[in-house]
């Protein structure tokens, strides 16, 4: 006999909660592994537009990070060929040079402590989206994760290489984990590589989804309270680590095993030998469990 029926929905997801932090794993990728992962994982969900878009990690020494090779695209990245570099991004180590526009990731980190990986990319719904001059609406559940946590930043300030765009660009996030930049992309600054492939994979579904509804009527707003009920339920770090795990899988059965060059161990090994050479057609990076 089920003995749950008459129990309180905040018993529930105090329940759920506490299930997910036993029975999801953490994973054991490492962190360039994991950038590495990410990149191709946001190829797949459309994030290229040639070589535009920066991904970075903190590394373990203070004021460095990771990051890729300029002239590599999403889908080249493997985890032999990042850079490591510093806040003037100086290379520590590899080959070739970064992003000359990482250097507004260097403001983020600089200004968010709890931040340890960013990604800005410009894939087309959010594209089209910064062309309006409108902020993101966060009118569906499956978005809730954006809701009241993504800045807009209303003016293009030019190509982002100076020091003038990076402390523009960090003071617009604020304490956001995203932020639309009119005429440009998107940005997604969180704790960990997980969440932040997560978020960037969903803000593009958003993106898209604004364009659809807008596009055939006046998008209906969600009230508050359960909107933010909905963004702390999806927002938690076994939820992205759940979410990326699938990505993950996804990415290697669509054949990027080429990102990797040390063999996974652990969890992450059985992950990745349960994988196929073939991906599916329903094999959409955007729709991954929330």
């Amino acid at each position: 006999m089920a003995d749950s029926f008459a129990t309180p929905k905040s018993a529930l997801v105090d329940l759920a909660q506490q299930r997910m932090r036993t029975a999801i794993p953490d994973g054991d990728w490492s962190i360039r592994q994991k950038l590495a992962l990410t990149c191709r994982i946001l190829f797949d969900a459309g994030h290229d537009s040639g070589l535009a878009g920066q991904i970075t990690a903190r590394a373990e020494r203070p004021g460095t990070y990771w990051t890729q090779r300029l002239g590599l695209g999403f889908d080249e990245i493997t985890e032999d060929n990042l850079l490591l570099v510093d806040e003037d991004l100086d290379v520590l180590a590899g080959e070739g040079m970064a992003n000359p526009a990482n250097r507004f990731h260097s403001w983020v980190y600089r200004a968010r402590p709890d931040v340890n990986c960013i990604i800005h990319t410009h894939p087309p719904h959010i594209s089209a989206l910064s062309m309006l001059e409108t902020p993101l609406v966060v009118s569906h559940m499956d978005l809730c994760p954006l809701y009241d946590d993504c800045a807009f930043l209303e003016k293009w300030p030019g190509i982002p290489v100076g020091n003038e765009e990076g402390e523009l660009i960090s003071a617009a996030l604020g304490d956001k984990r995203a932020l639309l930049l009119a005429h440009h992309g998107q940005l997604v600054a969180t704790a960990s590589v997980e969440e932040s492939c997560t978020l960037a994979v969903l803000f593009e579904r958003a993106a898209r989804l604004q364009l659809l509804a807008s596009a055939s009527g006046r998008i209906q707003e969600i009230p508050d309270l359960l909107a933010r009920e909905a963004h702390d339920w999806t927002s938690t770090p076994k939820r992205s680590q759940a979410n990326f795990a699938y990505y993950v899988r996804r990415a290697l059965r669509a054949g990027h095993g080429d990102a990797l060059t040390t063999p996974p161990t652990g969890t992450t090994a059985t992950t990745a030998s349960s994988t196929t050479a073939t991906a599916t057609a329903t094999d959409s990076p955007e729709d991954g469990p929330r």
